[in-house]
């Protein structure tokens, strides 16, 4: 799928207002004695993201290896910003799967509120909010019930000035939703909402925007996906908001910032005439402050903010200039060269969750049917396959799918026999039980070309 994932960045020239509102409320200067925030664990590198293709497609370019090694192999958002309300259960169950399975936190960028950017290099995102909450109903089951990160609508809150009051409203209302929605399929989710840059909105006005969204069903905010600030002047800022929000009576909340580009200058807001960038510190939930819950690569860098290239898309000019110079990822980070075949045992504490429900129009009769979503780039896929019960119960499933020009290097949440023609995916022991009408999921990932959108399902 596309992934939209370019932003509007705002002027410094906010910065003066920003530091004023951080002074209105109190900012504690010091940091934080606690070693972490709430999360723990590695996070997900995204086998298929735009650089690890680049990458994977340019061994010969001389910017390869400075781009393979400091930006492709590290962990970054996927983002969904595409409005797919058919697909999207499929498309984030495949993700969630992989990221299991490697048992890593998956990071998962949510684009898509009606009139995002306000008509700007990222315009977009769901014809009204009704059917945006259909598409986050959709997105939610297909969260798992493990550890996951959500970038909840960046831009949403810090934005406003297109909207009207009554259309502010509404918006707020919607996110609040959206906040619940994600938590209830998965309580295991962390919810993050807008909270701008430290150069955009005060501390106090963010905090009150966070507020009327409905923060308090959220883990916290995200803040510098749509700048370059220095991870110092986010964490100061941080505090000042999480010191307005208590002053509110709302409390135990924490920040995740985006350090994918704020290893150099801060300033002008559009990255892709810039070559005074950097990346900033590698992701890690390993902040040592007990505010922070994580440092992500949100905005994955490489991708055009939309002033010179188009944006989203990736260019290695702009992914080399930010990696050039830049120190070393630390020892602990995964490989640069993923092993050829990942693990493909499920996950050690496997789903207990029942499976997510079915596609609008479920089969009509018994059996199993099974539909398959296959993002394809030059040399590879991946695909989320969705399995779903006719009118009656089964106890096992095997889906055989054609690869005649492809072959399979890793699978999740099944048992793979065979590499390429006709290969075989079986259940395994936590997801071969799925009720009448249910689905569940299972994915792979491979060289060649991928299948196609339909495969064969039997019983077992």
């Amino acid at each position: 799928m596309a992934i939209l994932s370019s932003l509007r960045r705002r002027s410094a020239a906010f910065s003066v207002a920003a530091v004023a509102g951080a002074t209105a409320v109190g900012v504690c200067l010091a940091v934080s004695s606690a070693s972490a925030g709430t999360l723990s664990g590695s996070l997900y590198r995204d086998p298929s993201s735009a650089v690890v293709r680049w990458v994977a497609a340019n061994p010969g370019d001389s910017r390869t290896a400075v781009i393979r090694d400091k930006i492709a192999s590290q962990p970054q958002a996927r983002w969904f910003a595409n409005f797919n309300p058919s697909t999207v259960q499929s498309e984030v169950s495949g993700f969630i799967g992989a990221a299991n399975a490697a048992q890593q936190i998956p990071v998962l960028a949510v684009y898509e509120i009606t009139n995002r950017d306000c008509g700007g290099a990222s315009a977009g995102g769901a014809p009204d909010l009704n059917q945006y909450q259909t598409w986050v109903s959709n997105f939610a089951r297909g969260l798992g019930n493990q550890t996951v990160i959500i970038i909840l609508e960046t831009d949403s809150l810090a934005l406003l000035t297109c909207l009207s009051s009554a259309e502010i409203n509404a918006r707020n209302a919607a996110i609040s939703t959206a906040t619940r929605t994600i938590k209830s399929g998965n309580p295991n989710a962390k919810v993050y909402l807008d909270g701008g840059h430290s150069t955009w909105n005060s501390a106090g006005e963010t905090a009150n925007r966070l507020r009327a969204a409905g923060v308090q069903y959220a883990d916290g905010f995200f803040t510098n996906v749509s700048n370059y600030n220095s991870t110092s002047s986010e964490a100061n800022f941080g505090r000042g908001v999480i010191s307005a929000l208590n002053g509110m009576g709302i409390s135990g909340k924490r920040q995740v910032i985006d350090t994918s580009r704020n290893g150099g200058a801060s300033g002008d807001w559009c990255g892709d005439d810039n070559t005074d960038r950097r990346i900033g510190q590698y992701p890690t939930t390993n902040t040592g402050d007990g505010n922070i819950d994580a440092y992500l690569w949100v905005k994955p860098p490489g991708e055009a903010d939309g002033c010179r290239f188009t944006a989203g898309s990736f260019q290695p000019e702009l992914a080399f200039s930010l990696a050039n110079g830049a120190p070393n990822p630390p020892t602990t980070t995964p490989p640069t060269t993923p092993p050829t075949t990942p693990p493909t045992t499920p996950p050690t504490t496997p789903p207990t969750t029942p499976p997510t429900t079915p596609p609008t129009t479920p089969p009509a009769g018994d059996g199993c049917y099974a539909s398959i979503a296959v993002n394809q780039w030059a040399g590879g896929f991946t695909a989320s396959v969705t399995v779903t019960a006719g009118k009656s119960d089964i106890n096992g499933w095997t889906v055989t799918v054609a690869l005649p020009n492809g072959s399979v290097t890793s699978a999740w949440n099944a048992q793979v026999s065979g590499t390429s023609g006709s290969v075989g995916f079986t259940n395994v022991s936590y997801n071969g039980r799925v009720l009448g009408r249910q689905s569940t999921n299972f994915g792979f990932q491979g060289t060649g070309t991928g299948p196609g959108v339909s495969a064969d399902c039997v019983t077992n």
